[in-house]
């Protein structure tokens, strides 16, 4: 069983960056899909970036793209959301996933709050 637990949220001003991260335990070789979701208050969750078990390729939301960047580091069972230029409308939850292939995540972190000022 598959745990995983985010951190590096926050409160931060329009136009600046924060980096998420998630750190998996309770696994024996690395081999898992993983991928960052956000919630807002009344809204649905949205899938916002996807990486595959090698890490060769990778998936954004257009809402995202040339924002943010989704990287891990497998020998420390550790994803990462690298997030730049910052607007309001990111301002959501965030939750990191994990799964046996991409587009099907069996694990979910508990989540990791990041409010954007205007």
């Amino acid at each position: 069983q598959v745990q995983l637990v985010e951190s590096g949220g926050g409160s931060v001003q329009a136009g600046g960056s924060l980096r998420l991260s998630c750190a998996a335990s309770g696994y024996t070789n690395w081999r898992y899909s993983m991928a960052w979701s956000r919630q807002a208050p009344g809204k649905e969750r949205e899938r916002v970036a996807t990486v595959s078990s090698t890490g060769g390729s990778t998936y954004y939301a257009d809402s995202v793209k040339g924002r943010f960047t989704i990287s891990q580091d497998s020998a420390k069972g550790t994803l990462y959301l690298q997030m730049n230029s910052l607007k309001p409308e990111d301002s959501a939850m965030y939750y990191c996933a994990a799964g046996y292939c991409t587009g099907t995540y069996s694990f979910w972190g508990q989540g990791t709050q990041v409010t954007v000022s205007s």
